[in-house]
């Protein structure tokens, strides 16, 4: 899932200085599951940005929505009104979400009140992990199920580096070694020898190196 934070509230208040009618837009999906993003959490940015004390002047009218997924367009163009005097949207959504309501009603200005962290995995309640970048090229079934790419602090393709001391990484002693983790996991399952296989110089471009990635499927509409 996707996992945001909600950026400090001056930051948010100064985004939003000029305006006077904001809609903040609560975003139902994997924000909401880390509970950065939810429609709750849109409330709470509500009232506490219609405090006076952010403001010299009288604070702007804040009024408060959700939407399912803001990341499908066709969801937010067949469900989400937005009232004509509205100033901006204040989105409390990853940047795809973000970014898809500025294309669908634009020109209004679409704000993002969360920074988008990273594609995570919840350990125990409350807690969350990188463990995924997107790189469009899985090597998990190399690697055990760890990803270099996303859990070693270099994205080592071949591991572990020197600066890897007693299963841990060389950057925080509390950080694990993603290698020695591979390592460990691979010998469990008697799989030592995919250690053996040279994984050679990446090419970046399944990663979003030859520009934004477009998935289409057949089946499912007609591709613009």
């Amino acid at each position: 899932m996707i996992v945001g934070d909600l950026k400090p509230m001056d930051e948010i208040v100064a985004m939003i200085a000029g305006y006077r009618k904001i809609l903040v837009l609560g975003c139902g999906s994997c924000v909401t599951v880390c509970l950065s993003g939810g429609e709750r959490e849109a409330r709470q940015l509500a009232r506490e940005l219609s405090h006076p004390m952010h403001y010299q002047g009288d604070p702007p009218e804040i009024r408060v929505g959700s939407i399912l997924r803001q990341c499908e367009q066709d969801l937010v163009s067949a469900y989400q009104e937005v009232a004509p005097d509205i100033d901006a949207i204040l989105s409390l959504a990853c940047g795809a979400g973000v970014q898809t309501l500025g294309d669908a009603f634009e020109p209004l200005p679409v704000l993002p009140a969360l920074n988008t962290t990273f594609y995570g995995a919840s350990s125990k309640p409350g807690v969350w992990h990188e463990v995924c970048q997107g790189c469009g090229d899985c090597l998990l079934s190399h690697t055990g199920g760890i990803c270099p790419i996303a859990r070693c602090a270099k994205s080592l393709l071949n591991g572990p580096c020197g600066g890897s001391q007693n299963g841990a990484c060389e950057i925080d002693p509390n950080t694990p070694c993603a290698w020695m983790m591979i390592y460990h996991r691979l010998k469990k399952q008697n799989k030592l020898h995919l250690l053996d296989r040279l994984s050679l110089i990446r090419d970046w471009q399944s990663a979003g190196g030859a520009g934004p990635r477009v998935r289409i499927r057949t089946g499912i509409g007609d591709p613009q």
